[in-house]
C-alpha cells in the first residue's frame, strides 16, 4: 500500500507541463504496460508567440515506463518554427534562456530547450539536451528561427 501511495504522489511529476503530445510511434513492443515509443510534443515559446518548438524522442514503455518510473533516454531531436504570421514578443529576451525543462526520470533526469539570441543574425537559435544530477549526455540538438529583419528582436543586455 506504501508504494502505491509513493506511485501516486510522484505520477504527476513524470507527466510533462505545457506540452501537447502530437503523436506516438511503437518501437518496441512490451509484454506488460506500455511499447517503448517515439513520442512528439509541440512546445510554445511563452515569450515568442507565433513560434513552436516540435521535439521528438524516445519513451520507454513496460510497467515502468507506464506508471512514470522508467527512466527514458537521453537523446532527442527538435525543430522551432514560425507558426503565425507575425512572431510578437513579450518583453525582452535574454540572450539565453532555458526555455522549457521536463523531467525523463523519476529523480535525476531533465531535459532541457534553451533559447540563445543570435542578436547579428537576428534570429532564434534553440538548444535541446538533457542533464542528470551526476553527470550531462553530450547528446544534443539545434534548430534556428530566423525572424523577419522588419521585426527586430529585443533583448535585455
Amino acid at each position: 500500500m506504501r508504494r502505491l501511495s509513493l506511485i501516486a504522489l510522484l505520477l504527476p511529476l513524470a507527466v510533462p507541463a505545457g506540452a501537447d503530445t502530437l503523436a506516438e510511434v511503437s518501437t518496441a513492443f512490451r509484454w506488460m504496460g506500455k511499447n517503448d515509443r517515439v513520442v512528439i510534443e509541440a512546445y510554445d515559446d511563452p515569450k515568442v508567440v507565433g513560434v513552436t518548438c516540435y521535439v521528438s524522442r524516445a519513451r520507454t514503455g513496460g510497467v515502468k515506463g507506464t506508471v512514470g518510473l522508467a527512466e527514458d533516454r537521453a537523446e532527442a531531436s527538435i525543430a522551432c518554427r514560425q507558426v503565425a504570421p507575425t512572431v510578437q514578443f513579450n518583453g525582452r529576451l535574454p540572450e539565453q534562456e532555458d526555455v522549457f525543462t521536463e523531467r525523463m526520470s523519476i529523480l535525476f533526469k531533465r531535459l532541457h530547450v534553451v533559447r540563445v539570441v543570435d542578436v547579428k543574425r537576428n534570429t532564434l537559435v534553440y538548444l535541446t539536451y538533457s542533464d542528470k544530477l551526476i553527470d550531462g549526455s553530450p547528446m544534443n540538438a539545434v534548430t534556428a528561427v530566423p525572424i523577419t529583419p522588419a521585426t527586430p528582436i529585443p533583448v535585455v543586455k
